[in-house]
């Protein structure tokens, strides 16, 4: 199971005491250097489990390296174990009782701070806190010596600090604690390591990187986007058949697309760089490797195979080398060794499983994401710190192979000027193949293969019936439904997220009820004689960009998670939190419009209704 243990190559999140967060891969037989805290070897944390706490101990004389020592919860919460106890033993006292008390002065008075050595006055105040460098009596050249003599993973530079502080008892429980926290987080030498997922990775992005790149979208917002969205598991993976094509065959020979498999897919135009994607991903059940030795098992056949091949290439080029009667003896001496060395070496037995040809689809008809881009590449690098990397032409096994679709937008709409989908497949019969070099040959499969996937991929995508639209981009929202809408099955919801209100209020004017009722009229002349079919299909005008009628139960939100300080006579929300774009929501549910006439039949009883005359009173 995914979350478990770190794993070799794993992208991984350190939490460090001061609050940064830093994202690393764990590369075995490397180094992680975190800065002031210290260097220490990545071998120490793999096959360790996540959200452990770990301590960088100080080098050993005889090591040229720091050890971890894992820190257990028990010294983790100390103070607040103590303070529990204190509680425990004297509860009349109440929690945080002790220096609570704030002490006012009257006019003209004011408070001073004298050394009890030399009694004099260090500093006057007409406040109960002074500066806090006129409290500690340690100067900075003290405080740097004792870092780089300190020892016990910084916790005697805290304590050193705490020791010479000369007004430590005037300080309130609340102080004291707040004052400890503090330099706890400057000097001590721990981090904690948390795995790298969704809501992980955004708040990083937000708050430590550039947070323009996923367009401001906070974990809250993606949950919405989410639940509006209706992501969810599409249920157990539904493969074609391989047609079982040969190499003489063309695109006839193509498997034939089932349109009643196809379930539990999601439309999707994301502009975050694959974060939304990772989002649903996660929701489906399709980010994470649920068995990490299926990919060793993968990767050592692999390398078995490559290690076959280029062993079958040295045992052909030796038997030509032998049959050539005008070799030196010296070039026969070498071809025995190699030979020699072969045999030493036999070859593995390959499984009887034959290979799939080249049209067989390796996609899932369910449980899938179709992600719509502009370009010739999606923008999907985010996926990297998942080990997928979308542009990889030999990926390792992972579950986004066969469940992540990607499509440009000229193939959804116009796949006749796509060169890589109207251009017919290469044919060789195959004597000709096996008068090619390997090279060529892999080229001609791997092109046959991109054919197939590319024609089922727009095929699948043009055939519609899609569970639901999710969108965060920074095209227009309106081009976006015109093309998109009729693609969605009836029912299917429809969530966009923009940093902005202004685009998702232009959009939601389109499906208003005032447009609704014109459009339903009959008056509107640019739909007269038109079918349904071409309806949905509708290209817009100025006064309709989009069929009305297409989208029901339209609405625009937003949320904002914030954190606030609950402490008695002081609650308030916290005044660091990172501002930027709130982001908003547009949400609605793909309408299937009735044809005709809509007429309600049934026997209905008229009433009659009694008027009541009064008569004026007689006086």
């Amino acid at each position: 199971m995914h979350h478990s243990v770190i794993k070799p190559n794993s992208w991984v999140a350190l939490k460090l005491p001061s609050g940064v967060t830093r994202v690393i891969q764990v590369t075995p037989n490397t180094s992680i250097s975190l800065g002031k805290y210290g260097t220490f070897p990545a071998n120490l944390i793999l096959e360790r489990p996540y959200y452990l706490t770990f301590e960088v101990q100080d080098k050993l004389p005889e090591e040229g390296f720091s050890r971890l020592r894992v820190v257990p919860p028990s010294e983790l919460y100390a103070d607040v174990f103590a303070e529990e106890d204190a509680e425990c033993a004297n509860p009349a006292a109440g929690p945080g009782s002790k220096n609570d008390a704030v002490i006012a002065t009257a006019a003209g008075e004011e408070f001073s701070l004298v050394d009890a050595e030399s009694g004099n006055v260090i500093a006057r105040s007409t406040q109960e806190v002074i500066d806090e460098n006129a409290r500690q009596k340690l100067t900075q050249a003290e405080i740097e010596e004792l870092k780089r003599d300190g020892t016990n993973a910084g916790k005697d530079v805290i304590a050193k600090l705490l020791l010479s502080h000369a007004a430590l008892d005037q300080k309130t429980s609340f102080s004291l604690s707040k004052y400890k926290l503090l330099k706890t987080k400057k000097y001590i030498r721990r981090f904690q390591v948390l795995p790298i997922d969704v809501p992980t990775f955004s708040n990083w992005q937000l708050e430590e990187r550039d947070a323009s790149k996923i367009l401001d979208i906070r974990a809250e917002m993606m949950g919405l986007v989410g639940c509006w969205g209706n992501v969810h598991y599409g249920g157990a993976d539904v493969f074609l058949e391989d047609p079982k094509a040969t190499t003489e065959q063309g695109e006839e020979a193509l498997a034939p697309l089932q349109e009643d498999l196809l379930a539990g897919r999601w439309l999707v135009v994301d502009d975050t760089g694959g974060l939304l994607v990772a989002a649903m991903a996660e929701r489906m059940g399709v980010l994470y490797k649920e068995d990490d030795e299926t990919e060793e098992v993968a990767e050592e056949e692999e390398t078995t195979e490559k290690a076959e091949e280029e062993a079958e290439q040295k045992q052909e080029s030796d038997t030509t080398s032998q049959k050539n009667t005008e070799m030196v003896d010296g070039q026969q001496q070498e071809s025995t060794s190699e030979t020699t060395t072969l045999a030493r070496h036999p070859k593995r037995p390959r499984d009887n499983k034959p290979r799939d040809s080249d049209f067989a689809v390796p996609f899932s008809q369910t449980n899938t994401i179709t992600v719509l881009h502009g370009a010739s590449q999606p923008n999907l690098s985010f996926l990297n710190y998942w080990n997928f990397d979308v542009t990889a032409p030999q990926h390792p096994p992972h579950p986004l192979l066969n469940h992540l679709l990607t499509l440009s937008w000229l193939q959804l709409l116009k796949p006749e000027l796509d060169t890589s989908y109207s251009t017919p497949p290469l044919t060789a019969d195959p004597e000709t193949l096996s008068t090619w070099k390997p090279s060529r040959r892999g080229n001609f499969h791997r092109k046959r293969r991109r054919y197939a996937r590319v024609r089922h991929i727009v095929d699948s995508t043009r055939a519609g019936n899609f569970s639901g639209l999710v969108c965060a981009s920074t095209m227009d929202p309106i081009s976006i439904l015109k093309h998109a809408l009729p693609l969605l099955a009836g029912g299917a919801p429809v969530a966009i997220y923009s940093p902005s209100l202004e685009p998702l209020a232009t959009l939601a004017d389109c499906f208003s009820v005032a447009r609704r009722t014109a459009w339903n009229s009959g008056h509107v002349a640019e739909i007269q004689g038109k079918t349904a079919e071409e309806l949905e299909k509708w290209e817009g005008s100025e006064q309709f960009p989009l069929n009305p009628t297409l989208l029901l139960g339209t609405s625009i939100q937003t949320s904002r998670a914030r954190r606030w300080q609950v402490l008695p006579g002081r609650t308030h929300p916290l005044m660091t939190e990172r501002g930027g774009a709130d982001g908003y929501i547009f949400t609605g549910w793909r309408a299937k419009p009735a044809e005709g006439k809509i007429a309600a039949k049934g026997k209905f009883k008229r009433r009659k209704v009694e008027e009541s005359v009064s008569t004026p009173a007689s006086a």
